[in-house]
């Protein structure tokens, strides 16, 4: 693992320093370190890759590290403490085992993956360039609530996305993509896997895995998917920090506020009003995709009338009426 979480002495440094200039006495002060020891963590966090300048009102940071576990904490507006690493597994795995070691609240971040999955197991690669992140929470709902964090998941993506200026919409239940007359519903940039662990009445834990073809090169794409990337839709890359942090900033601020989740999916879906058709454990439904109900339920009219779906794999047939 590199650019990893820091230690709890330079996430409190970095925090005085993130409002302006401080003098070092000050710093030592909060900190109750010695000068010299100030220094130290001055010069760690250099070597961490921040851009630290020293002047006549003390010291300050004038630049982050691109994309690294420090890097993305910096300035992030989220409770949640990252764990970046160069090369994983699956973030997924990682963060399932922090998990039920007790931990939550910590996003694990991987510059690549090399054993990640889909939802029904379908593949995903996750080469470098992208965003591979699994974001572990504990929250105090009821397992029949957990759809709707994977939901807001998928709005947090979305609004990111368009932030960066990509046309970036919803297919039920949490595929983002760009839409367009492909039969999934338009050019996939991302997918979205949630675990979870919990009693009869609540939920001990949530693991939301994110992958989202960020700076991806397209040859490195599935090449019979209809998969498309931010790069790719945009011409150039994207600003892979920022867009993680305004991802966690989003989902933080969804799932304080759960009723906002569904206004908020609704607002930025591609399937309602659209003929569907959707594979579930049941059988196949087919008919009008006309709302989404708490937790994520997609409502169905059929012509034998409405059929409520809480899971299943949905494909987009053409518009409503035509």
């Amino acid at each position: 693992m590199t650019g990893g979480e820091l230690p709890a002495t330079r996430r409190v440094l970095l925090d005085a320093l993130a409002d302006g200039p401080v003098e070092g006495p000050a710093i030592a002060t909060e900190l109750d370190v010695s000068r010299a020891a100030v220094w130290k963590h001055i010069e760690a966090l250099r070597e961490a890759g921040f851009d630290v300048e020293s002047g006549e009102g003390g010291y300050a940071v004038t630049g982050a590290p691109p994309y690294n576990g420090p890097g993305v904490a910096f300035g992030l507006d989220a409770p949640y403490a990252v764990e970046f690493h160069d090369r994983l597994d699956s973030t997924n795995d990682r963060a399932r085992e922090l998990a039920t070691s007790g931990d939550g609240d910590v996003v694990v971040l991987a510059e690549e993956q090399t054993a990640s999955r889909g939802r029904l197991d379908r593949e995903w690669r996750s080469p470098a360039g992208g965003v591979w992140l699994s974001l572990a929470v504990r929250p105090d709902v009821p397992p029949a609530h957990a759809p709707a964090f994977t939901l807001a998941a998928a709005v947090a993506v979305t609004r990111a996305c368009r932030e960066a200026g990509v046309d970036a919409r919803i297919k039920w239940p949490n595929d983002v993509l760009v839409p367009g007359p492909e039969a999934r519903g338009g050019r996939k940039l991302c997918g979205i896997l949630t675990e979870m662990s919990g009693e009869a009445d609540r939920v001990s834990w949530l693991v939301v895995g994110i992958g989202l073809n960020a700076n991806v090169d397209p040859d490195a794409l599935p090449a019979d998917a209809a998969a498309t990337s931010l790069s790719t839709e945009l011409g150039s890359d994207v600003d892979r920090r920022v867009l993680v942090q305004r991802v966690l900033e989003e989902f933080e601020a969804l799932t304080t506020d759960p009723a906002a989740v569904m206004p908020a999916w609704r607002e930025h879906a591609v399937t309602l009003g659209r003929h569907v058709r959707v594979e579930t454990p049941g059988g196949v439904i087919e008919g009008e995709a006309v709302d989404v109900a708490f937790p994520g339920t997609l409502v169905v009219e059929t012509e034998d009338g409405e059929v409520r779906v809480t899971a299943g794999d949905c494909e987009h047939l053409r518009p409503a009426g035509s």
